[in-house]
């Protein structure tokens, strides 16, 4: 900490002592608001005086005049003028306001009025202090330029605003529409579903067993029952326990956890969709998600508007607003790519060096399923701009999904791209618990063979299929992920709220 913060946060504490000596306690219990800043201007009108209002927020600008104080106070809605004159609000109270800082959170009452420039504000009768700010948040300068307000940010480190995203979001109220429009496209999406018959339900995060993916689990230890559970890397096989139990249509949106990398579009902790409808194959959930990310985006697009953004955030393809969506065969497009007849057809051998010659990293410890999939998304997936459906992928890559039917080497699974990003990814599920054993059985071969992202035979799931399990078609959505294309957004932990960092 710099010899110049610490005389600040020193100054600041030494303001409380003040207030304190005073008999004004630096922290308040509660305060009961009565009006936003943002309806300041309604209420007052045409007129040059209007009613009084009684508002809480905090101080976004602060300068003092003498015997007169002008100040901006900041709310959820928006910020409006507050007038301080010691004549009218009494000594006391403005001594209060002479050990006011920025960021500080107060309450105030009294009447509307309109300034000679023509600026609503509150002519303050009575001020409470209701928390004091010991550490000044880093407001950013605004001017006028040409009739808008052009805010200079003083916080411009995107590492360090997302280590503090409670600072991030106070000094910065465009990121707190961003992520009320990202609270809106999650409920457009629950409304969807519900309105399809869909229940919401809740599924563990702790499993004896993971699996529904290809990922490397985190790992922890129940001391009472002495046994390792897992953080779920999918939420796949409860839902379809839950289906065959005779739910025929269920979702969760929840937390997964994957013990990989951090990038741009990887983080360790994630929200996913995922639901399953009976007796539907990937061509009903096709439409499924394809109406989904319409009305997501029509949601974040009217959140954003609503807010003032919707210059900020880029133009939506029309394409995203409207179907159908373009589709694209996993196979053809891959075998094209890499100039060969059949992709599947390459050795494990050729596989590698086609993996080293797009850069893939430690390409000797990959298994032949991700050595494919990491080759499909250098040369393919990294291309698909517009949103796309890409179907019927081989078999060894979709350990889950139904063959195909006519072609018994694919599966009827597709996955939805955009802008170079995985959106959802789709089956008619497999239901045939002979076959599934089977494909158990080898990613549990593979586990053993030192992949770390396969899983192993899931005993349980084996017996509720066993039962009877109905087809059906399920998706997953990777809901960063698709608040990042529909507002642009570069980099995944700038959609989510606290993402996983390194320690400072």
């Amino acid at each position: 900490m710099s010899d110049e913060l610490n005389y600040v946060l020193q100054a600041r504490r030494e303001k409380v002592a003040a207030l304190e000596a005073m008999g004004v306690p630096p922290f308040a219990y509660g305060f009961e608001r009565e009006h936003f800043a943002a309806a300041c201007a309604g209420l007052l009108g045409d007129a040059e005086e209007g009613p009084a209002v009684q508002l809480a927020g905090r101080v976004v600008a602060l300068r003092a005049h003498g015997k007169t104080t002008f100040a901006h106070l900041g709310d959820p809605s928006g910020r409006v003028q507050l007038y301080f004159k010691k004549d009218l609000v009494g000594e006391r109270a403005y001594a209060v306001c002479e050990l006011l800082d920025l960021g500080d959170v107060i309450g105030v009452r009294g009447p509307l009025f309109r300034t000679r420039t023509g600026e609503v504000t509150v002519k303050v009768e009575s001020v409470e202090l209701l928390a004091k700010s010991l550490r000044p948040l880093p407001f950013g300068k605004e001017e006028v330029v040409d009739g808008a307000v052009v805010r200079h940010s003083a916080f411009a480190d995107g590492e360090q605003r997302s280590r503090q995203r409670y600072a991030d979001l106070a000094v910065h109220p465009e990121v707190r529409a961003l992520f009320a429009a990202r609270s809106r496209m999650t409920g457009a999406v629950r409304a969807f579903l519900d309105a399809l018959g869909y229940l919401e339900v809740e599924t563990p995060v702790l499993q004896p067993l993971y699996g529904g993916a290809a990922a490397k689990p985190f790992t922890t230890h129940h001391n009472a029952l002495d046994m390792p559970l897992y953080l779920r890397i999918a939420d796949e096989l409860y839902l379809k326990r839950l289906v065959i139990g005779g739910f025929d249509r269920v979702y969760e949106i929840g937390h997964d956890f994957r013990n990989e990398g951090v990038d741009r579009t990887h983080n360790p902790e994630f929200t996913m969709l995922e639901f399953y409808e009976a007796y539907a194959d990937y061509t009903v959930m096709m439409r499924r998600v394809e109406a989904l990310l319409i009305a997501a985006a029509h949601a974040v697009r009217d959140a954003l508007t609503a807010a003032g953004l919707a210059s900020e955030a880029p133009a939506f393809d029309p394409a995203v607003l409207q179907g159908p969506f373009p589709m694209l065969e996993w196979l053809p497009s891959l075998s094209k790519a890499l100039h060969v007849e059949d992709v599947t057809q390459l050795s494990d051998a050729q596989l590698r060096t086609a993996a080293e010659h797009a850069g893939v990293h430690g390409v000797a410890t990959l298994s032949r399923p991700k050595l494919m999939d990491e080759l499909f998304q250098h040369h393919v997936e990294s291309k698909i701009d517009r949103p796309t459906f890409v179907v019927d992928y081989p078999k060894e890559l979709s350990p889950l999904a139904k063959p195909k039917r006519g072609n018994p080497a694919l599966t009827e699974r597709f996955e939805l791209f955009a802008k170079g990003k995985e959106l959802a990814n789709a089956f008619s599920e497999l239901n045939d618990p002979i076959d599934q054993r089977q494909r158990f059985e080898a990613q549990a071969r593979l586990k053993a063979a030192g992949d770390e992202e396969a899983s192993g035979v899931d005993e349980d799931y084996l017996r509720a299929m066993e039962y009877g399990m109905p087809p059906m078609g399920g998706v997953g959505v990777g809901m960063d992920r698709l608040f990042m294309y529909l507002t642009g957004t570069a980099h995944i932990r700038d959609v989510i709220l606290f993402p996983t960092m390194r320690p400072e």
